[in-house]
């Protein structure tokens, strides 16, 4: 097999420091044919740049996967096991499969379906490990707007489930909901606080 038919997966996850809603994970082997400029990690481009890159990274890659770990999965897990988990099932979603899966940061996931590479700052330095950061990130915070109608009061369209000063006031005014991850401090404290009185 020549070393171009290889197929590298970028790995990457967004939301593992929310209060609320799931950790997305998305697994992308990039199209070497079809390349597409302005790549980056998702944290440093705008909201508009990264859903013009989420359209052409669907459409022009070889392969793509997202996988959403929801509130359940977290506080069963933890949020580190529940992002490893996710990795793992998001690459092994990728149809055509990859040959090897190069992760961001600097653990790699078990029952990997390839063999894996943990790439520190991996989002801003592999397009494939960028591509999977724009997808996991747009595909969360459009989760998150929609969150908005199931459970208005929160603000989860503008702060996304980050500890926000008005998100952390209306958690006290309103409780949690069922997308407040319970093992996260401050709905935890928050739960056993409302456990005392």
């Amino acid at each position: 097999m020549s070393k171009r038919m290889r197929h590298i997966a970028g790995v990457d996850e967004a939301g593992r420091g929310p209060l609320a809603g799931p950790v997305v994970v998305a697994a992308v082997i990039l199209n070497p044919a079809r390349p597409i400029d302005g790549l980056d990690d998702s944290k440093k481009l705008s909201e508009a740049k990264r859903e013009a890159l989420y359209e052409l990274i669907v459409t022009h890659a070889i392969a793509h996967c997202v996988v959403a770990m929801s509130v359940t999965e977290i506080d069963q897990l933890n949020i580190f096991q529940a992002t490893m988990a996710g990795m793992s099932r998001a690459v092994a979603g990728l149809q055509p499969g990859a040959h090897e899966a190069w992760i961001d940061g600097n653990a790699l996931p078990k029952n990997l379906p390839c063999p894996g590479r943990a790439i520190v700052g991996g989002d801003a330095l592999e397009p494939a490990i960028s591509a999977a950061s724009i997808l996991a990130k747009v595909t969360r915070d459009r989760i998150m707007v929609a969150m908005e109608s199931t459970h208005p009061g929160y603000g989860f369209a503008s702060h996304k489930g980050y500890a926000t000063p008005a998100h952390v006031e209306a958690l006290q005014r309103l409780g949690p909901c069922i997308e407040h991850r319970r093992s996260f401090a401050p709905v935890k404290l928050m739960l056993d606080q409302g456990t005392l009185f």
